[in-house]
């Protein structure tokens, strides 16, 4: 199976990679500066340092090409810990399992053999 990247994935991905960081990004400043008090009413308020730290982390080993498929395992499981929070508290999943599901397009667009597992 070919697995060479059109350059049309390409862009598509840097776009959507862009923005997923920025999002990422504002959503940890919101978590340091902004509201800090929603991470309180989730219970989370202890952790909310470490939490924006490791979303910003993440955040940018994900948008940076050679660091890509980390970034992308992280913010899999980040966003996997946001929806058992949101199901937690009766919140809607539908944002963090979006969002989720855009990471997951922007790993295997940047890296179609991220999904192939080898044994």
């Amino acid at each position: 199976m070919n697995s060479e990247i059109s350059k049309k994935s390409i862009v598509i991905a840097w776009i959507i990679a862009g923005l997923l960081t920025a999002l990422y990004l504002f959503s940890a400043a919101g978590k340091l500066f902004l509201n800090p008090e929603q991470m309180e009413q989730m219970k989370l308020g202890d952790w909310r340092i470490l939490i924006a730290l490791g979303e910003i982390t993440s955040a940018l080993l994900f948008l940076v090409p050679r660091t890509n498929k980390y970034g992308t395992l992280l913010l899999s499981s980040y966003m996997g810990g946001a929806i058992i929070i949101h199901m937690m508290n009766g919140m809607s999943i539908g944002m963090p399992v979006f969002i989720l599901l855009l990471v997951w397009l922007v790993g295997f667009l940047r890296n179609p053999d991220l999904f192939k597992f080898k044994m």
